[in-house]
């Protein structure tokens, strides 16, 4: 962020250490729809966007300052607590305006953001369930508003307010911001609507926050089990795991342990992280499955190239030529294939499968429950709405491709089941299927008909 707005004195929640910058060229009080208007499709570079906030009945938006299209402002709109805006590099408001999607009002402390009630530390540990970052509150957390800030020292004679033309967002940032803020409450305070000083967020304080509380590269590094150079290079290649410093100490970014540990408990939880709790803890960094596996064909392999004389002849400087390889390197890969089913639990697997397959048709025969036809609460024949999800679909290609015979038991169970649920009939369980697999599986079309062919009923012709 390079600068907060001052044109528009009603916004509450100016940044600490920004300049203020005059936004009177926006339709601010027009709505999100004309500040999205500014920018989108006006010109070459230009770009606008708004959204309403389903979360809290507010709305965001940001567009390309009309004036200097290096430029973006970002304004986020609550009903209760106002408006804030702020100006950007024009390439950073759209990430801006994604942060702000839900519960966020803004930011500070790099990360650290607030709902409106209570603070909470950068979001990093994710939660599967809600599909979101876990909400984690910072320890006990202050609100630090304008009232708070002013104590009667500042003196706005000394503050200005900046122009976009002439902004230089290379510039060094005001020596004493306070002055800055002092200029900004007087005009804040007399517009009409301006929430009052003591509701006016500028900043947050914590225990967390402090100086006894702040580590560097090095010590965060060794909590998270890399090396400080590793750290340093995720940092330097902008790798979004790792939070933004919440302080920059002497030219050196801090972070709060809090924060770390947040980011070591993500990065344990994250699958690299999960892959190396599971390992095997051997040479090779396995998971205890594939060390299994690789355990097996080492023993396999070693007897196929060396225990055979016949094998083990080829290994004389003469015989080694391409011919001779490319016969060795077969019979290993045919090991592999035929050992397939004491990889994979074909058992298992088959009752899976039918699971899924019979979940997926028994969201569709809810779908199109009102085509029940009456009759003992079946559905009508209109079979043709059957169908598998994708991932569905494809593990059941790959089951038959792989295991046909394990597969024909276990579409001939599908088939059993959904007749005796809902009263499908076998032939149009199995044209459910066939349709499937023409979709997203890798059977060839010659496979498919010749495999489902044995297992269409047959008709007595007695």
């Amino acid at each position: 962020m390079l600068g907060a707005a001052a044109g528009d004195d009603r916004f509450h929640a100016p940044v600490p250490g920004l300049p203020f910058v005059d936004d009177s060229h926006l339709p601010l009080d027009e709505g999100p729809e004309a500040i999205e208007a500014v920018g989108r499709n006006r010109g070459e570079g230009m770009w606008g966007r708004f959204d309403k906030n389903r979360a809290d009945g507010g709305w965001s938006a940001f567009t390309t300052d009309p004036l200097d299209h290096t430029l973006g402002w970002a304004v986020r709109s609550h009903p209760e607590h106002g408006r804030s805006v702020l100006l950007m590099r024009d390439g950073d408001t759209s990430g801006l305006h994604t942060e702000w999607d839900g519960e966020p009002l803004l930011f500070r402390a790099g990360g650290y953001w607030w709902n409106g009630e209570m603070w909470f530390r950068p979001g990093q540990v994710w939660d599967p369930v809600a599909q979101d970052y876990e909400r984690r509150k910072a320890r006990m957390a202050v609100t630090v508003t304008a009232a708070d800030m002013l104590d009667g020292r500042a003196d706005p004679a000394r503050a200005y307010v900046g122009k976009v033309a002439t902004f230089d967002p290379e510039a060094a940032r005001p020596d004493k911001w306070l002055d800055h803020l002092a200029l900004w409450a007087e005009h804040h305070q007399e517009q009409d609507g301006a929430l009052p000083l003591e509701r006016c967020v500028i900043d947050v304080s914590s225990p967390e926050l402090t100086g006894a509380q702040l580590i560097g590269a090095p010590e965060m590094a060794e909590l998270g089990g890399i090396t400080a150079s590793t750290l340093r290079a995720y940092i330097s290649r902008g790798n979004i795991e790792v939070p933004r410093p919440q302080a920059v100490v002497g030219g050196r970014d801090q972070w709060p342990r809090a924060v770390v540990d947040d980011w070591v408990e993500a990065r344990k939880r994250s699958y690299q992280g999960i892959g190396e709790a599971m390992s095997a803890g051997d040479r090779d960094a396995l998971s205890p499955g594939a060390a299994e596996v690789r355990d097996r064909f080492a023993t396999d392999f070693q007897h196929a190239l060396y225990d055979r004389p016949d094998v083990r002849k080829r290994w004389v400087l003469r015989h080694r030529n391409k011919e001779s390889v490319t016969q060795i390197a077969g019979e290993l890969a045919w090991s592999v294939g035929a050992s397939l089913g004491q990889i994979v639990p074909t058992e298992h697997l088959g009752r899976t499968v039918r699971a899924a397959v019979l979940h997926d048709f028994a969201e569709t025969v809810e779908m199109f429950a009102d085509d029940q036809d009456g009759k003992g609460g079946h559905v009508s024949t209109k079979w043709w709405h059957l169908n598998l999800t994708p991932s569905v679909g494809k593990m059941l290609d790959w089951y038959i491709r792989c295991f046909p015979g394990e597969a024909y038991a276990t579409i001939g169970e599908i088939q059993r089941q959904a007749h005796a649920t809902w009263n499908v009939p076998s032939a149009d369980t199995l044209s459910a299927l066939r349709s499937a697999l023409s979709l997203d599986g890798q059977l060839t079309e010659q496979q498919r008909e010749t495999y489902f062919a044995l297992l269409e009923p047959q008709e007595d012709t007695a």
